[in-house]
């Protein structure tokens, strides 16, 4: 058994029963719906589709990360244990919560000075950031020491892709990434806004396409652009949707089409309820290993 607990964040967007049986721990961020406070608990204190439904009847949400003393909270029962962490973060790019997260093993490490808390930013999110705690897993049942893993996570975490599209431009303009005037003419025209997370951790507006079968057609594009190893791509491919399952599918059928090597059927995830309340339902994410992000 491995001497070190590998954490991350809810955010990541991946189901309890695949971070449990991937021996992954994790720790909750936070929302308020209509202001009620809830924990973001992979769909537990709200299941997904209710929450879409009332973000889609017009329910205010506000997104909180986790603090320092949570952290502090979560960290120490595993320093207790005599293990040593490896937390990943979702994105500076996204969230403060590397912040928090560096707080908190400061605190401790003075507490416990035998042993070690290794932070890694992901520099991605959702699923995607799912898919590099999943990769992280296999290299620690290899075998990796903590110190590798650490280093592999740095090295590597560029080589992650996120893509996204939407057909629902209301809350990226609630959201500051689409202007009131873009998300109108967007709305009127038809366009879905073609995203991905760059090389600094940021979800940036890539393309404006006219109609949902193009910015499918487009996002399997990216894939084909970005793969490892382009068509003969061999490794795992995440997606996560938020209340749009039948668009995931259709880009997940495509890709299994183009890519028949890929270890296995691609994984559809929510959109969890933090990265969704600032998305807001029909949004598809689409994430695989690839070039490094360079830009």
């Amino acid at each position: 058994m491995s001497e070190f607990i590998l954490s991350c964040c809810s955010t990541a967007d991946l189901t309890e029963e695949h971070f449990n049986s991937r021996n992954i721990s994790y720790i909750c961020f936070h929302y308020e719906l209509d202001g009620k406070d809830y924990d973001d608990d992979l769909g537990k204190s709200m299941p997904f589709d209710q929450f879409y439904r009332a973000l889609q009847s017009g329910a205010s949400t506000k997104t909180s990360q986790v603090n320092a003393d949570e952290f502090e909270h979560y960290f120490e029962p595993f320093l207790k244990a005599g293990k040593d962490i490896l937390h990943v973060t979702l994105s500076s790019g996204i969230s403060g919560v590397i912040n928090s997260a560096m707080i908190a093993k400061e605190t401790l490490e003075e507490r416990y000075p035998g042993r070690r808390i290794c932070i890694v930013d992901s520099l991605g999110a959702s699923s995607g950031y799912g898919l590099f705690m999943d990769r992280l897993a296999d290299l620690r049942d290899e075998g990796y020491t903590l110190d590798q893993l650490y280093d592999w996570a740095v090295h590597h975490r560029l080589k992650l892709h996120h893509w996204f599209f939407s057909t629902d431009l209301s809350f990226y303009v609630k959201g500051g990434r689409i202007s009131k005037t873009s998300g109108a003419i967007g709305t009127v025209l038809g366009i879905c806004p073609l995203l991905n997370v760059n090389n600094t951790g940021h979800l940036i507006p890539r393309y404006k396409i006219r109609t949902k079968k193009k910015v499918i057609n487009a996002i399997v594009d990216r894939m084909k652009e970005n793969a490892e190893n382009g068509l003969d791509y061999a490794d795992k491919c995440f997606i996560s949707q938020s209340e749009c399952y039948d668009d995931a599918k259709a880009v997940a059928d495509k890709i299994e089409a183009a890519f028949p090597h890929l270890k296995g059927h691609v994984v559809i995830n929510y959109i969890g309820t933090t990265i969704g309340s600032h998305t807001g339902p029909g949004t598809v994410a689409l994430f695989f290993w690839g070039k490094e992000r360079t830009e």
